[in-house]
């Protein structure tokens, strides 16, 4: 499990997969209301790479990744393209 983090140390940052491939910025997270939990991350500026992925993609042009993807939270936040899927 991810430690707790304040929503605006995540906003803004790079999204790449553990091999690298860039993805994204995080905009915005999806979260159930009622407890509290964490569902998908909001990617703007989505890369051509995110295509190839089964991921659901906004009117507006965004990518939503799921939460429970998130392997790692630093400079960049990075996903396991494995849970993706």
């Amino acid at each position: 499990m991810l430690e707790k983090r304040p929503f605006s140390s995540i906003l803004g940052k790079l999204v790449v997969t553990k091999e690298g491939k860039r993805l994204g910025i995080v905009k915005d997270v999806t979260f159930e209301a009622r407890v509290g939990e964490l569902i998908q991350l909001v990617i703007k500026d989505p890369t051509p790479y995110t295509k190839s992925l089964n991921l659901e993609i906004t009117r507006d042009k965004e990518v939503f990744l799921p939460y429970n993807s998130i392997i790692a939270i630093g400079d960049f936040v990075v996903v396991s393209e494995e849970d993706l899927a």
